[in-house]
C-alpha cells in the first residue's frame, strides 16, 4: 500500500531521506511542468523544484492538510516563483504585482523547441504574454486538472471568483493568441479545439526534460 504523502513528508521531516525521494519522485513532473513553462533556465529549473520540496518540509507543520498534498506543494511553488522573480528580476516587487505581470514582462524565456505543431506555438508563445497568475490558472485547470478548491488555495483567492478568474484567463489568453498569430487558419484552429492542444503542450513541457 502506498504511504500518504503527508506521512512521507513528515518521515522526510523527521531525517528519513528514502522517504523524501519517494514523494519527490510522485510529485516531480507536476512542480516541474509548472515552472518550465514560465523559466526557460534548466538549473534555475531545477533549483527552485529543490526550494520548493525543502520549503513543504520546513512548513509541514503550519498547513492545516484540509487540501491535498499536491495543492500544497503547488501553493508553494506559486510563492518560490514570485520569490524567484522578485531576486533575480524585479526586486522589491510585492506578489501582487507579480501575478499581473507577464512572463515575458518578467524577461523570463521557454524553450521553442519543446513544441511541434504550430498552434501548440502559438498557445505556450501566449501563455507567457499574459499575466503570470492567468497563466497559473490555465495550466493548473488544463493541465493538472485542480478544482476550483484546489485552484482557490494555490491562488490564494476566494473558491467564488475561481471561475471568474478562469473565465478572464481564457479571454486574455484568446487576446493574445488573436495578437501574436501569423496567420488565421492557425489561430481558429486553436481556439476552436482549445482543450486538445492544451493537453498536448502539456505533453510537450512533460517531454521538454529529455531535450536539455
Amino acid at each position: 500500500m502506498d504511504v500518504d504523502d503527508f506521512a512521507l513528508l513528515d518521515q522526510w521531516g523527521s531525517g528519513d531521506r528514502a522517504a523524501g525521494n519517494t514523494l519527490l519522485m510522485r510529485h516531480f513532473d507536476t512542480v516541474y511542468r509548472f515552472f518550465v513553462s514560465k523559466i526557460g533556465n534548466d538549473t534555475e529549473v531545477d533549483d527552485l523544484i529543490q526550494r520548493v520540496f525543502l520549503a513543504c518540509v520546513e512548513s509541514r507543520e503550519r498547513f492545516r492538510r484540509e487540501a491535498s498534498f499536491r495543492t500544497f506543494l503547488l501553493a508553494v511553488a506559486r510563492h518560490e516563483l514570485f520569490r524567484h522573480f522578485r531576486q533575480n528580476r524585479t526586486r522589491g516587487a510585492r506578489s501582487e504585482s507579480l501575478g499581473s505581470m507577464s512572463v515575458a514582462e518578467l524577461g523570463s524565456s521557454v524553450r521553442a523547441a519543446m513544441v511541434r505543431r504550430e498552434e501548440e506555438r502559438l498557445l505556450l508563445s501566449a501563455l507567457r504574454e499574459i499575466p503570470v497568475d492567468l497563466q497559473i490558472t490555465i495550466e493548473l485547470h488544463y493541465w493538472e486538472g485542480l478544482t476550483t478548491a484546489e485552484l482557490a488555495t494555490v491562488l490564494e483567492i476566494p473558491q467564488g471568483t475561481v471561475k471568474s478568474r478562469l473565465r478572464r484567463a481564457r479571454e486574455a489568453l484568446h487576446e493574445a493568441m488573436a495578437r501574436i498569430a501569423e496567420d488565421s487558419a492557425t489561430l481558429e484552429s486553436t481556439i476552436s479545439d482549445f482543450e486538445h492542444w492544451a493537453v498536448q503542450v502539456r505533453e510537450r513541457v512533460a517531454e521538454a526534460r529529455g531535450q536539455s
